[in-house]
């Protein structure tokens, strides 16, 4: 049987995507970075997303008189990176875990959230300072654990 000059050009160009693509996949980017909490939290605009009424505690930062513990929660949360800087996404995927903790303490009664700590990829890092954020090929993904509390007024 004889293959016509277009079905051969076709599986060239099938052959030439499927090594392409086998290649750039095993060759993903997956780095763990380090970022500033207070230079994520003041982005443009992260005022106005954020709870004023619910305050938040990093790692091992001291914290008034606590009335009552309601639960330790996560949030895991993940953004485009395309076209983004490291640091852009990173930033934009840790303001979003934020709101979720805070919209957590909200439905639990709480009116804070303390002890709050990386946990990417099931690696703990707490810091008062930095957190630490998942910079893959097209995805970045961070993932905050924190203590929702009622704290004494």
């Amino acid at each position: 049987m004889r293959i016509g000059g277009s079905v051969k050009i076709a599986i060239y160009v099938v052959l030439s995507l499927v090594l392409v693509f086998s290649t750039s996949t095993s060759q993903a980017r997956n780095e763990v970075l380090r970022f500033s909490i207070e230079e994520a939290l003041s982005q443009p605009g992260a005022d106005s997303k954020l709870n004023s009424s619910i305050r938040l505690f990093f790692g091992d930062q001291s914290v008034p008189a606590i009335e009552r513990k309601l639960g330790t929660f996560t949030s895991n949360k993940k953004t485009n990176g395309f076209n983004k800087s490291d640091v852009e996404a990173c930033n934009w995927a840790f303001l979003s875990a934020m709101i979720s903790l805070q919209e957590r303490a909200v439905r639990e009664g709480g009116n804070a959230v303390i002890n709050i700590h990386s946990f990417y990829r099931k690696s703990e890092f707490s810091s008062n300072s930095d957190f630490e954020c998942g910079a893959g090929t097209f995805v970045v993904g961070i993932t905050m654990v924190g203590e929702v509390v009622r704290l004494a007024e």
